[in-house]
Protein backbone atom coordinates (compact mmCIF):
# COMPACT_ATOMS: atom_id res chain seq x y z
CA UNK A 1 0.00 0.00 0.00
CA UNK A 2 0.99 3.27 -0.84
CA UNK A 3 0.78 6.24 1.57
CA UNK A 4 -1.30 9.45 -0.03
CA UNK A 5 1.77 11.63 -0.24
CA UNK A 6 3.75 9.07 -2.28
CA UNK A 7 2.75 7.78 -5.88
CA UNK A 8 4.20 4.95 -7.91
CA UNK A 9 5.81 5.67 -11.08
CA UNK A 10 7.03 2.42 -12.94
CA UNK A 11 6.77 0.56 -9.88
CA UNK A 12 8.69 3.18 -7.70
CA UNK A 13 7.92 5.22 -4.65
CA UNK A 14 8.06 8.79 -5.75
CA UNK A 15 7.13 11.72 -3.34
CA UNK A 16 4.12 14.44 -3.92
CA UNK A 17 5.99 17.80 -3.96
CA UNK A 18 2.86 18.98 -2.06
CA UNK A 19 3.44 16.61 1.10
CA UNK A 20 6.39 18.18 1.53
CA UNK A 21 6.49 21.13 3.76
CA UNK A 22 7.07 24.64 2.81
CA UNK A 23 9.69 25.55 5.60
CA UNK A 24 11.37 22.33 4.64
CA UNK A 25 11.81 23.26 1.03
CA UNK A 26 12.54 26.95 1.97
CA UNK A 27 15.15 25.15 4.27
CA UNK A 28 16.56 22.64 1.60
CA UNK A 29 16.33 25.55 -1.00
CA UNK A 30 17.95 27.86 0.84
CA UNK A 31 21.31 25.70 1.92
CA UNK A 32 21.56 24.52 -1.85
CA UNK A 33 22.17 28.64 -2.39
CA UNK A 34 24.13 29.23 -0.26
CA UNK A 35 26.75 26.06 -1.08
CA UNK A 36 26.92 27.11 -4.57
CA UNK A 37 29.28 30.38 -3.98
CA UNK A 38 32.13 28.01 -2.97
CA UNK A 39 31.11 25.13 -5.43
CA UNK A 40 31.28 27.29 -8.42
CA UNK A 41 34.78 28.94 -6.57
CA UNK A 42 36.25 25.39 -6.54
CA UNK A 43 35.32 24.94 -10.04
CA UNK A 44 36.17 27.98 -11.76
CA UNK A 45 38.74 29.93 -9.81
CA UNK A 46 41.72 27.84 -11.07
CA UNK A 47 41.02 28.15 -14.73
CA UNK A 48 39.34 32.04 -14.69
CA UNK A 49 42.28 33.11 -12.46
CA UNK A 50 42.90 36.93 -10.99
CA UNK A 51 39.81 37.69 -12.41
CA UNK A 52 37.45 35.35 -10.93
CA UNK A 53 37.24 38.19 -7.95
CA UNK A 54 36.01 40.81 -10.14
CA UNK A 55 33.44 38.59 -11.83
CA UNK A 56 31.97 37.08 -8.26
CA UNK A 57 32.13 40.60 -7.23
CA UNK A 58 29.95 42.01 -9.82
CA UNK A 59 27.86 38.49 -9.63
CA UNK A 60 26.38 39.43 -5.60
CA UNK A 61 25.89 43.47 -6.84
CA UNK A 62 23.33 42.19 -9.19
CA UNK A 63 22.33 39.92 -6.69
CA UNK A 64 21.79 42.75 -4.53
CA UNK A 65 19.27 43.96 -7.10
CA UNK A 66 17.29 40.68 -6.68
CA UNK A 67 17.46 41.80 -2.72
CA UNK A 68 15.95 45.97 -3.59
CA UNK A 69 13.27 44.41 -5.83
CA UNK A 70 12.16 42.15 -3.31
CA UNK A 71 12.37 44.83 -0.67
CA UNK A 72 10.28 46.75 -2.97
CA UNK A 73 7.58 44.06 -3.59
CA UNK A 74 6.90 43.36 -0.04
CA UNK A 75 6.72 47.02 0.92
CA UNK A 76 9.50 46.75 3.53
CA UNK A 77 10.13 50.15 4.75
CA UNK A 78 13.60 51.92 4.40
CA UNK A 79 13.04 55.39 5.59
CA UNK A 80 15.43 55.39 8.59
CA UNK A 81 18.92 53.15 9.41
CA UNK A 82 16.22 50.86 11.79
CA UNK A 83 13.71 50.00 8.57
CA UNK A 84 16.73 49.91 6.57
CA UNK A 85 18.55 46.66 8.74
CA UNK A 86 14.80 45.11 9.61
CA UNK A 87 14.28 44.92 5.86
CA UNK A 88 17.74 43.81 4.93
CA UNK A 89 17.48 41.00 7.40
CA UNK A 90 14.19 40.16 6.54
CA UNK A 91 15.56 39.49 2.78
CA UNK A 92 18.67 37.99 4.11
CA UNK A 93 16.94 35.70 5.66
CA UNK A 94 14.75 35.14 2.33
CA UNK A 95 17.25 34.36 0.35
CA UNK A 96 19.34 32.16 2.68
CA UNK A 97 16.82 30.59 4.23
CA UNK A 98 16.18 29.88 8.25
CA UNK A 99 19.75 29.27 9.15
CA UNK A 100 20.14 32.93 9.43
CA UNK A 101 20.14 34.41 12.52
CA UNK A 102 20.14 37.83 12.88
CA UNK A 103 18.81 40.94 14.63
CA UNK A 104 18.49 44.75 15.21
CA UNK A 105 19.69 47.83 17.38
CA UNK A 106 18.74 50.78 16.40
CA UNK A 107 21.97 53.09 18.56
CA UNK A 108 19.62 56.16 17.08
CA UNK A 109 17.24 57.37 14.30
CA UNK A 110 20.17 57.70 12.11
CA UNK A 111 21.97 54.47 12.63
CA UNK A 112 21.18 51.04 13.64
CA UNK A 113 23.21 47.65 13.96
CA UNK A 114 22.39 44.31 12.14
CA UNK A 115 24.08 41.52 14.75
CA UNK A 116 24.39 38.68 12.58
CA UNK A 117 24.18 35.53 14.94
CA UNK A 118 24.51 32.51 12.43
CA UNK A 119 25.55 32.92 8.81
CA UNK A 120 25.39 29.74 6.11
CA UNK A 121 27.48 31.76 3.83
CA UNK A 122 31.02 30.96 5.73
CA UNK A 123 29.15 27.75 6.81
CA UNK A 124 28.49 26.27 4.06
CA UNK A 125 32.22 26.81 2.62
CA UNK A 126 33.73 24.98 5.09
CA UNK A 127 34.19 21.38 3.30
CA UNK A 128 34.39 22.89 -0.13
CA UNK A 129 38.09 23.83 0.66
CA UNK A 130 37.49 27.58 0.18
CA UNK A 131 37.73 29.76 2.83
CA UNK A 132 36.03 32.44 4.69
CA UNK A 133 37.93 35.33 2.98
CA UNK A 134 35.57 34.46 0.22
CA UNK A 135 32.41 34.90 1.85
CA UNK A 136 33.16 37.91 3.38
CA UNK A 137 33.33 39.45 -0.54
CA UNK A 138 30.56 37.99 -1.36
CA UNK A 139 28.57 39.24 1.42
CA UNK A 140 30.43 42.52 1.46
CA UNK A 141 29.38 43.01 -2.37
CA UNK A 142 25.74 42.22 -1.49
CA UNK A 143 24.90 44.14 2.07
CA UNK A 144 27.57 47.08 0.58
CA UNK A 145 25.69 47.47 -2.71
CA UNK A 146 21.98 46.74 -1.21
CA UNK A 147 21.74 49.93 1.35
CA UNK A 148 22.40 52.82 -0.88
CA UNK A 149 19.98 51.32 -3.34
CA UNK A 150 17.71 50.74 -1.06
CA UNK A 151 17.96 54.55 0.58
CA UNK A 152 20.81 57.20 -1.47
CA UNK A 153 21.21 58.84 2.38
CA UNK A 154 22.48 55.41 3.98
CA UNK A 155 25.85 53.74 3.89
CA UNK A 156 27.43 50.88 5.94
CA UNK A 157 30.25 49.04 6.79
CA UNK A 158 31.12 45.98 8.67
CA UNK A 159 32.43 46.09 12.18
CA UNK A 160 33.35 42.38 13.09
CA UNK A 161 32.69 39.59 11.00
CA UNK A 162 32.44 35.61 11.53
CA UNK A 163 34.73 35.07 8.25
CA UNK A 164 37.63 36.80 9.51
CA UNK A 165 37.16 35.07 13.18
CA UNK A 166 34.53 37.02 15.23
CA UNK A 167 32.07 35.59 17.06
CA UNK A 168 29.33 37.53 14.90
CA UNK A 169 28.87 39.51 12.66
CA UNK A 170 28.44 43.56 13.14
CA UNK A 171 26.79 45.65 10.19
CA UNK A 172 26.49 49.73 10.77
CA UNK A 173 24.16 51.58 8.83
CA UNK A 174 24.51 55.16 9.35
CA UNK A 175 23.37 58.41 7.52
CA UNK A 176 25.71 59.32 4.77
CA UNK A 177 27.91 62.04 6.00
CA UNK A 178 27.77 65.06 4.10
CA UNK A 179 30.67 67.46 3.50
CA UNK A 180 30.50 71.46 2.58
CA UNK A 181 31.88 70.31 -0.51
CA UNK A 182 29.12 67.80 -0.97
CA UNK A 183 26.42 70.81 -0.04
CA UNK A 184 28.14 73.26 -2.58
CA UNK A 185 27.63 70.74 -5.41
CA UNK A 186 24.06 70.70 -4.68
CA UNK A 187 23.56 74.35 -5.08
Amino acid sequence: MVSKSLKRINGICMADLKSVPDDTKWRLAAKMAALLPALYERAYRSIVGKKYDDIEQEIWMEISLVAVDIIRDLSLPTRTAGEIADSLRMVMAILFGPDYKSETLEISKGGAVILVKRCPLPARSHGTGEGDASSFHRCMALTLTTIPLLNKEYSARFVRTMCTGDRQCELKIEEEKHTDKDEQKKK
